[in-house]
């Protein structure tokens, strides 16, 4: 076979979004993917709808039509003035019914795009094909619910009739690295937008890559692989560690056996994390295998445009735009601007604490504020973060809090590096950070009398340094003012030291 001369990754994404709605896609039911219900036992949030018994009838969500609207327009979709519902055809052991409820040829969202920033500042922008409103499945599982293996499969309803958008891009993507970009800035926008918790873990959005490789040979031969379907990743570690490793397994087995793309040649693959590797599952159906037919007991959904204007007028600023603000307005500097939208907790945080960093310093500007609280939170709190396994926003330190070790700080009450310190002690402390302050020794003296005992004992340690700043050499400061620091243990204001340092030695 001619060797291989380059190669080009060609990704597509289908992502699995779960609806936070009070209530289930077709049914009173409540619904697992809302924060009010996250720890449910296993098979207590069914009823008729959800189980597909025998006269049981579904009925729409509103809630999760308007909540998928949101994304739609997020995302820069057109909206369809009219949608349908259709039954999907499969049998597996979590699907009550036997059918999904699906939208399959008139679906609610089309034709969008998202613009997403790599690090470097270069930006791609990525189709959005459709966005369509179905239900979730159940879940299978193979431990019992006190966490002890079981032998057998055991079936959880719970999550079956979640409200799911699936969110189907072009194959735009070229590289890994975007894939996961792509993937956490959906996330950011899902967060943002209020229509699912995001949490990974708990399967709030799923990733499902569609990959192939266009291999370009030495006699200058094009051939695509085959494309491959990568099932239910629900970490961004995985979907970059599964598209890393069937790229390179496409290659090496388009080698072996020269099958390209073509009709029937898709296939699913699944992802073991604990080998590393994807692992066939079957054979791809097309879209005839799934005998979708309009679902009888739902009317289309008609959308007009004052209900489009409504949900549009309740749209909040979306990650890209307040990543935007905080570059102009604030002065961040990119990469801050991007740690502080990545997570949209963070975000609410970072604001929460400004607002309130203002409030209590008058002489601050918004900008200035702004600035300060990002370098504590993207520098001890990161620091801090790292170190408990924590999120930076769950460290225990209030807004409040914050805003007065800041104020501390702009009085010069305390010094940096007991500012750093009693940061740490307020992550687990209720009290006033001048109260924890006070009781911990960290407050800077600035009483005359005991600076200059300090100031006594540094010119005794330091002689020669002292010589040496009295006859204008100004680098023996840093060794004096030391000496003060480390007699007073760090509670002497070393502003005030300085200002004592240049009036007795060299007034």
């Amino acid at each position: 076979m001619t060797a291989v001369q380059s190669t080009q990754l060609m990704i597509g994404m289908e992502i699995h979004v779960e609806l936070a709605t009070h209530t289930k896609m077709f049914s009173r039911s409540a619904n697992l993917a809302h924060p009010d219900h996250y720890e449910a036992e296993p098979n207590t949030l069914i009823d008729p709808v959800v189980a597909g018994l025998p006269g049981a009838l579904p009925v729409m969500n509103r809630k999760a039509v308007e909540m998928s609207i949101m994304v739609g327009k997020a995302l820069d979709c057109e909206i369809a003035p009219v949608s349908k519902w259709d039954r999907k055809n499969y049998f597996y052991p979590d699907l009550p019914k036997g059918y999904q409820i699906s939208q399959y040829d008139q679906p609610l969202c089309l034709n969008g795009h998202l613009n997403i920033t790599r690090a470097d500042g270069s930006s791609m922008r990525i189709g959005i094909t459709r966005a369509h409103l179905e239900e979730d499945t159940g879940k299978l599982g193979h431990e019992a619910p006190d966490g002890t293996k079981h032998d057998g499969s055991l079936v959880d309803f719970n999550r079956a009739g979640t409200p799911l958008l699936e969110i189907v891009t072009e194959p735009d993507l070229t590289s890994a690295d975007d894939a996961v970009l792509f993937a956490q800035e959906l996330r950011n926008i899902c967060c943002f937008l209020g229509v699912s918790g995001g949490i990974m873990q708990r399967g709030h959005m799923r990733f499902e890559p569609n990959i192939n490789v266009i291999i370009t040979t030495n006699d200058g031969a094009t051939h695509a692989t085959p494309i491959v379907e990568i099932k239910n990743l629900n970490s961004f570690r995985a979907v970059r560690a599964a598209i890393e490793f069937e790229e390179k397994r496409q290659v090496e087995q388009w080698q072996q056996d020269g099958i390209e793309m073509g009709p029937g040649q898709k296939r699913t693959r699944g992802w073991d994390d604990d080998r590393l590797v994807t692992v066939l599952q079957r054979e791809k159906e097309d879209a005839h295998d799934y005998r979708y037919f309009p679902e009888p007991d739902l009317v289309p959904v008609h959308v007009d445009q004052p209900w489009i204007d409504r949900i549009c007028r309740e749209l909040p600023e979306l990650p890209i735009q307040r990543r935007g603000r905080y570059e102009d307005s604030y002065s961040l500097p990119k990469k801050d601007a991007s740690a502080l939208t990545g997570d949209y907790e963070l975000c609410c945080y970072f604001e929460e604490c400004t607002a309130r960093t203002l409030k209590q310093n008058a002489s601050l500007k918004e900008d200035e504020a702004a600035r300060i609280v990002a370098k504590w939170l993207l520098n001890a709190g990161a620091k801090r973060a790292n170190e408990t396994g924590r999120q930076i926003h769950e460290l225990g330190m209030t807004p409040e809090q914050l805003s007065q070790i800041i104020s501390l700080r702009q009085q010069d009450d305390i010094g940096s590096s007991a500012a750093d310190e009693l940061f740490v002690l307020l992550c687990d402390s209720d009290e006033d950070a001048h109260a924890v302050a006070k009781k911990n020794g960290l407050l800077q003296v600035k009483d005359d009398s005991q600076l200059d005992s300090w100031i006594d004992v540094a010119i005794d340690q330091q002689a020669q340094a002292a010589a040496d700043f009295s006859e204008g050499k100004d680098a023996a400061m840093g060794r004096l003012v030391g000496a003060v620091m480390k007699a007073s243990k760090g509670q002497a204001d070393a502003k005030a030291v300085s200002t004592k340092l240049h009036e007795r030695l060299r007034s």
